[in-house]
């Protein structure tokens, strides 16, 4: 048969069958990460259960109307917030596109749709002075004071350091192996969204600090070796790495409901805040898009009118 010859029992086919050969799609084709090809199949896994319940356990992925999406719209508008919604019509968007490349619809019915605006929320980042209270929480002065050696401390200080230093997802730091740090240049290879490799500075304070845990507590230092591991050497999860920033937190006496991907957030305003070009900052963050990258801006400018307002006799 024809790659583009589509038989009706195809197009007939219930909705859970066509959502398999997408989740494929987008694993072995397409390379997405295993969280989004998880998300997309959540939301394709909602809107089914919507259907059967509303309509029909079996409609074909073929009878899915317009009308059945703008009566889907209205139903969760109740129970998801906005940014979510918009997130699952993302997904299911991208999932009917998929099927209207294979004729296996005639018509993608969230093509059209206008959803819901999400108020644009400005990053959550620490200051400076946070950071550095953060890095050494005995003396908020000394960036660079070497930690006690035990195995959690000196662990900890480097991931705090690696985080922030540059700018990293937490996905990206718990993936990083010694092979992929050149200490020369205090720089990374990480493989960051969309299977995409980048080269992040860390900064020397951060390549010292995992040369210092390699030789203190590394079982083994090869190069395909994790460089971020628990006692057994094993690479840490991002829970584990989350629930050690809540209490370093803690401990320094800064707000507890920073996370691993706010310290990014503080990486990036900082730069901006320091003159970095918004470009240069963008490849950093290993963002694909400059939009993305942008939101640091404004942050940038919601200070320096706080600033004004706080300072100026005038403001």
């Amino acid at each position: 048969m024809d790659a583009h010859q589509v038989t009706e029992a195809q197009r007939t086919r219930p909705l859970k069958v066509e959502s398999e050969l997408f989740s494929r799609h987008l694993l072995e084709e397409r390379r997405l990460s295993p969280n989004t090809e998880r998300n997309y199949h959540q939301a394709i896994q909602a809107l089914g259960l919507w259907l059967a319940q509303e309509y029909d356990p079996k409609i074909p992925v073929d009878s899915i109307t317009s009308n059945h999406v703008r009566g889907y719209l209205i139903e969760i508008q109740g129970t998801l917030s906005r940014a979510t919604i918009r997130n699952h019509f993302s997904g299911l968007r991208t999932f009917f596109r998929f099927l209207l490349s294979r004729k296996l619809v005639r018509a993608n019915p969230f093509q059209n749709l206008t959803l819901p605006k999400v108020e644009k929320k400005l990053p959550v980042f620490l200051t400076e002075k946070q950071v550095r209270t953060l890095v050494d929480p005995t003396d908020p002065t000394a960036e660079d004071t070497i930690p006690s050696s035990s195995f959690h401390q000196m662990r900890d200080q480097m991931i705090i350091l690696l985080l922030y230093g540059g700018g990293l997802r937490v996905s990206e730091l718990i993936g990083l192996s010694y092979g992929a740090i050149d200490f020369k240049n205090a720089t990374v290879r990480v493989l960051g969204k969309g299977k995409k490799d980048r080269i992040c500075p860390i900064g020397q304070s951060a390549a010292q600090a995992v040369s210092s845990f390699r030789d203190n507590h590394a079982r083994d230092a090869s190069f395909d070796s994790p460089v971020v591991i628990n006692r057994s050497g094993g690479r840490l999860s991002a829970r584990a790495v989350q629930s050690m920033l809540k209490k370093r937190l803690r401990s320094a006496d800064l707000p507890s409901d920073m996370t691993p991907h706010k310290l990014r957030h503080s990486f990036a305003t900082h730069l901006l805040d320091q003159g970095a070009d918004l470009r240069a900052v963008q490849e950093l963050l290993g963002h694909s898009s400059l939009s993305t990258t942008q939101v640091y801006t404004h942050v940038s400018v919601a200070r320096l009118k706080q600033t004004h307002l706080q300072a100026h006799p005038r403001a």
